[in-house]
């Protein structure tokens, strides 16, 4: 299969091709990243992915370790316009951390937000009615498993073209998550692609409703089994990480999900962080509660290399 390249023309792209992407730039400020378009075999048609991609630089590395980061979705009680699904990117202060441990980072945009667009492949067919959650048609379960196959045919098709480049090690590669993207992380681990040796969970869920359903999303016995059956087929090392204060899960839920996972008998670690500091829902915690991860992920990498 061939995989294009397509390069997007912006400063950062420019900036990134002239410097050589350095770990940090010698101001101090933050390594911008370089946006591209990949075209990837989504749905079986090729499809430009807008990806933003991050490169350390270390004069005596010709290849490094590599980041796969999944992004979550924009919370919204009714179902959404494609249009309007709208997410931040990986933010530039945690994929340059990531910078710093030597790992390259490659951040796609799923097909159905932001600028890559398309329709909402990732919709699971809920809505939400104040506090109560109906599917449609009312007949069905949410259709959470269905929105993680779709999210993850993004992350192998990423991965493949990632083991194709010269500066990726391509038996080296970390998969991490956030909110659905941390779920997606997960359901990409359980089929143990090849060169893929840990996934990084960050607060993955889905069906959440922060505001009128705050800790309890919709009907998260669902989550539990698809979570029990990730866990029967998963072989690399993960963690899972949720702050005690996130609103769209609550501090029992993940348990009881990590639990269902652990049985498979992976290498699993949960770890559950004091509440956010200054933050409401401590869903946020990827990118506002640092020193309660950091330390975590430090510890969980420290294994992968013995």
């Amino acid at each position: 299969m061939q995989w294009l390249l397509k390069l997007t023309v912006t400063s950062t792209v420019l900036i990134s091709i002239l410097c050589g992407s350095p770990s940090r730039a010698q101001d101090g400020a933050l390594v911008p990243p370089e946006i591209v378009n990949l075209s990837l075999p989504i749905d079986g048609s090729p499809t430009d992915v807008v990806t933003h991609i991050y490169k350390p630089k270390l004069p005596s590395a010709a290849a490094f370790p590599l980041v796969i980061f999944s992004h979550g979705r924009n919370y919204n009680p009714n179902p959404l316009n494609p249009s309007d699904i709208s997410i931040p990117h990986i933010n530039p202060e945690v994929a340059n951390w990531w910078l710093q441990k030597g790992f390259a980072v490659v951040a796609p945009l799923r097909p159905g937000y932001s600028e890559t667009g398309g329709f909402d492949r990732e919709n699971q067919f809920i809505y939400w009615q104040g506090s109560s959650c109906i599917t449609e048609p009312k007949s069905i379960n949410p259709l959470y498993g269905r929105a993680a196959v779709k999210a993850r045919e993004v992350v192998l098709a990423t991965l493949t073209w990632a083991q194709t480049q010269p500066w990726v090690k391509r038996d080296r590669i970390v998969l991490v998550g956030q909110s659905v993207g941390g779920m997606t992380t997960i359901a990409t681990a359980a089929i143990n692609p090849e060169g893929v040796i840990a996934g990084i969970n960050f607060a993955g869920g889905m069906g959440g409703n922060p505001t009128t359903s705050p800790r309890k999303s919709c009907q998260p016995e669902q989550l539990t089994t698809i979570y029990g059956q990730y866990g029967k087929t998963t072989r690399v090392p993960t963690l899972w990480l949720y702050a005690d204060n996130d609103l769209f899960w609550g501090p029992d839920f993940p348990k009881q999900w990590f639990e269902a996972f652990k049985t498979g008998g992976s290498d699993a670690t949960f770890v559950q962080t004091p509440p956010v500091p200054g933050q409401v829902n401590g869903h946020t915690l990827i990118n506002t509660g640092g020193p309660l991860w950091k330390p975590e992920v430090d510890t969980f990498l420290k294994k992968l290399k013995s």
